[in-house]
């Protein structure tokens, strides 16, 4: 970053200039907050006894985080003469006055000051504790405090006395004032390209921009950037973006595919059309990336040529080259990007030799870091939209695929229930007349049946309402998922609905020894609910028969019911073998059946508690289970009171 120079003078000024060099620093602190500053002046002196070579001292010292500075002023007097320092007759004494920036100065200036006062004192820790403020002055505020003293500077002349310093300080003065004119507009400049570099993110137009400028600004022939590059590129440049006759690129309008060598001029901005351009110019190989002059470069360093014939006679391939792109004097600023040289702002003077002086090398070189930070910005901005392009190409990929997906598992699914529904149908016929002709031979024999034939008849029963079952659960599973099953909401009584279930299942109840009881605590008269009766009993009785079958002989299994608001609450708890708790969260998956050996023991096709959930949801309900192995169950279902739609 380009920093304000240090102002620090010592000068022989008169007390009315000193002055007005205080009022100067009074308004740094009104303009930055005063607040925010302590301001020492020698009226702290009145306090306590002064010593001699304090009495007649003149100061100001202002501190803060951001800027601190120290004015001191002592009275030029002749051997023997008393001075007095106030009061308007002596507005045209002189002074030998300092302006102090320097941190370790002013500290070491506050530290003389406090050892005036008794170390015990409130004032000596004062200005102690001031000391640990003062740290160096940041660019932004010392530009301010310039800008003042140029603005002072500029205004209208004083008349002071001639003295025996006069024609000394009215040449100091106009170097002072000349030098800090160039200052502020290097400042200037300086902001300009910084500002140009925030507010856009296209190379080509900031490269045009702050070339032409800076190019104008130091009176400069040719001003051209030349990049390094190891590798294929492809780069775009718009020539829209480029004001006339001042900048031009290789690469003129569109995108195209380049192979860089050692490197060449991408960039240039021209004085005038008799200077001849040099785009696409390379130094082949009076340049090699091995070369000192290059490892320089990469660490920093900034050349200056004054005079190519000079400094070039020995190495006659370079000045060769020189000559022919009319070359006389250079001074050239590495661009570093990311630790690595990424080319050179070089500066041109083509016919005569010059002299760069300190300002113009720390302009250039300041000019090339914030040109390193464009380039670094707008490579990171190709990045990102790279990597969104990227992304958004991914995304979209990813989205055709997953509806392909999609679109492909509900084909499957559909054709899935389809085939279920198909083949459930075409097994119910057959399934029915099995069912019916064993009860019926079970009941009424046409002769006598062995016990033998009697098992086999009561197991084909058995099997044939266990298949029934089983398709039951497929084709309601079925419907369900396909969005087809639809409530027939009726108004009931809950307590009718428990006593019915209680009874479907009280005969396997009574059949496996296990006591059945129903604990309902809802009034007849508050007795009244809604949803679909139908679906509501099938819950209950795949409840109650999940755990009868899981029960053992002398066990218990009881059906609670209450309200809580307009829910109804139904609870199935019984004292069976219990579920695992790794196998709590897999209970209501479809075909999922409790492992070895209990499988093999109570059978089951794994439907019925995932049919059950599916029902409850259907009501915009919900189902939770608690279960200790050993202990038994508790199913708990919530079903709302349903609305008529």
């Amino acid at each position: 970053m380009l920093g304000s120079p240090d102002l620090s003078f010592s000068q022989t000024l008169t007390l009315g200039v000193f002055n007005q060099l205080v009022e100067l620093l009074d308004q740094m602190a009104q303009g930055a907050g005063k607040a925010n500053f302590v301001i020492i002046t020698d009226v702290i002196l009145a306090r306590i006894p002064t010593p001699t070579q304090w009495r007649r001292k003149r100061f100001k010292v202002l501190i803060s985080k951001g800027f601190s500075a120290l004015l001191i002023g002592n009275p030029e007097v002749e051997d023997g003469e008393s001075a007095e320092i106030n009061g308007k007759e002596n507005e045209y004494l002189s002074l030998n006055a300092q302006l102090i920036f320097d941190a370790d100065l002013i500290s070491a200036f506050l530290a003389e000051l406090g050892d005036l006062f008794c170390h015990d004192s409130m004032t000596y820790q004062e200005i102690e504790s001031y000391g640990q403020i003062i740290s160096p002055n940041s660019a932004e505020l010392q530009s301010k405090f310039t800008l003042l003293l140029l603005e002072y500077l500029l205004s209208e002349p004083k008349q002071e006395p001639i003295t025996k310093n006069s024609s000394y300080s009215n040449v100091a003065y106009q170097e002072a004032e000349k030098a800090l004119k160039k200052q502020i507009a290097q400042e200037r400049l300086f902001n300009q390209v910084t500002t140009q570099i925030r507010k856009s993110l296209d190379l080509s137009v900031i490269m045009a921009t702050v070339l032409t400028r800076v190019r104008e600004f130091l009176e400069l022939d040719r001003l051209v950037i030349y990049k390094f590059e190891h590798s294929s590129e492809q780069l775009e440049f718009r020539s829209r973006d480029i004001p006339s006759q001042s900048f031009i690129s290789n690469e003129g309008e569109g995108v195209r595919d380049v192979f860089y060598n050692q490197g060449y001029i991408v960039y240039e901005v021209r004085g005038s059309d008799v200077i001849p351009s040099v785009l696409n110019y390379r130094e082949k190989d009076c340049f090699a990336p091995t070369s000192k002059c290059w490892r320089k470069y990469s660490n920093g360093f900034t050349l200056a040529v004054d005079d190519v014939e000079q400094v070039y006679d020995l190495e006659s391939c370079l000045l060769d080259f020189l000559r022919e792109i009319q070359v006389r004097a250079k001074l050239a600023a590495p661009i570093i990007f990311e630790e690595n040289l990424w080319g050179l702002l070089i500066a041109h003077q083509c016919n005569n030799p010059r002299h760069w002086g300190d300002s113009e090398k720390s302009l250039l070189t300041s000019i090339a870091e914030q040109l390193a930070i464009a380039i670094h910005q707008s490579e990171l901005m190709n990045s990102l939209t790279q990597e969104k392009q990227n992304l958004e190409k991914r995304v979209n990929e990813k989205t055709n695929a997953l509806h392909d997906a999609l679109v492909a598992a509900e084909s499957a699914s559909r054709l899935r229930n389809e085939f279920l529904a198909t083949i459930s149908h075409e097994l119910l016929t057959p399934l029915t007349h099995v069912i019916g002709m064993s009860s019926t031979l079970l009941r009424w024999s046409f002769g006598d049946l062995s016990q033998r034939q009697r098992d086999y008849l009561q197991t084909i029963h058995d099997s044939g309402e266990h298949l029934l079952e089983m398709i039951n659960d497929i084709l309601n599973l079925s419907q369900i998922e396909a969005g087809k099953a639809v409530l027939n909401i009726t108004r009931f009584s809950l307590n009718q609905a428990i006593e019915e279930a209680i009874k479907t299942v009280a005969e396997k109840a009574i059949k496996q020894k296990i006591n059945l009881t129903l604990d309902s605590q809802i009034e007849s008269k508050k007795d009244n609910f809604q949803a679909d009766y139908r679906r509501v009993q099938q819950i209950l009785w795949n409840l109650l028969t999940n755990a009868i079958k899981f029960t053992s002989e002398g066990g218990d299994v009881i059906l609670r019911l209450w309200m809580e608001d307009r829910t109804a609450i139904f609870q199935v708890e019984d004292t069976g073998i219990g579920i695992p708790a790794e196998q709590l969260p897999l209970l209501f998956e479809k075909f999922h059946q409790l492992d070895t050996p209990y499988r093999r023991r109570y059978g089951g096709t794994g439907l019925g508690l995932a049919l059950t959930k599916q029902l409850v949801e259907l009501h915009r309900g919900r189902i939770e289970v608690e279960s200790s192995v050993g202990v038994g169950s508790i199913f708990t279902v919530w079903i709302p009171y349903q609305p008529n739609e």
